[in-house]
């Protein structure tokens, strides 16, 4: 069974940084997508950015793109989503997913496609 446990949120003013972690385990087979997702509230649940274990694609939001770097530490089998340029837009709770994947990503896979997810770290942006 597939465990991810993020870490990292908090509370930080716009223009900062954060970097949140998804330490994983369990993984049964080679190939992944494993990524970001985040919910604020009243609202659904959207993708952020996601990489390919078999290739190391990555893709990303366009809401992000620029801002956010993911990133994979497979020695530690951590995750990471390195946030700069915050901003109040970007406050949700953050959760980890992960799910099979054949070959390199063009796009970010739906929700449908991840099976395993985190608790959830929150994060929040102020003004």
């Amino acid at each position: 069974e597939v465990q991810l446990v993020e870490s990292g949120g908090g509370l930080v003013q716009a223009g900062g940084s954060l970097r949140l972690s998804c330490a994983a385990s369990g993984f049964t087979g080679d190939d992944y997508a494993i990524g970001w997702f985040r919910q604020a509230p009243g609202q659904e649940r959207e993708g952020v950015s996601c990489i390919a274990t078999e290739d190391g694609s990555t893709v990303y939001a366009d809401s992000v793109k620029g801002r956010f770097t993911i990133s994979s530490d497979n020695a530690k089998n951590t995750l990471y989503l390195q946030m700069t340029r915050l901003k109040p837009e970007d406050t949700a709770v953050y959760y980890c997913a992960a799910g099979p994947l054949s070959g390199g990503l063009a796009y970010m896979p739906p929700t449908s496609e991840f099976g395993a997810w985190g608790q959830g770290t929150q994060v929040t942006v102020s003004a």
